[in-house]
């Protein structure tokens, strides 16, 4: 995971510079001199577009008004499937007892050189 972080904060440095040349290249052709205008072209004359022409029109069949009954089929019965034996009763014995997690102590030891030596009055 570190490292696909480490990836996206690379791509973020990337973008960042790619848009810094952009915006300098922006600036550069907002300094040239403006281009001249593009002069009007005639207008040609187009030749009129030719009529389609009309296709002959197919005869369509009349389709059939009346359904054709079909033979209603009888399935064979499904044969009976065999009876299963009982399973027989298993008792599990008990679980084991898990073994406790020894506490981690919280408070730290002193160490005696390291407290303030004694006052000598």
């Amino acid at each position: 995971m570190p490292s696909f972080n480490c990836f996206i904060l690379a791509f973020f440095i990337f973008l960042s510079f790619l848009s810094m040349d952009v915006s300098i290249a922006a600036r550069n052709l907002l300094q040239f001199p403006p281009l001249p205008s593009v002069p009007n072209l005639p207008k040609l004359a187009m030749p009129p577009i030719p009529a389609i022409p009309t296709l002959p029109q197919p005869s369509i069949p009349t389709l059939p008004t009346t359904q054709l009954s079909l033979p209603n089929p009888t399935l064979p019965p499904l044969p009976s499937l065999p009876t299963m034996p009982a399973a027989p009763k298993v008792t599990l014995p008990p679980m084991p007892s898990i073994p406790s997690i020894p506490s981690i102590p919280t408070t730290i030891p002193s160490i005696p050189f390291l407290s303030p030596p004694p006052s000598g009055n």
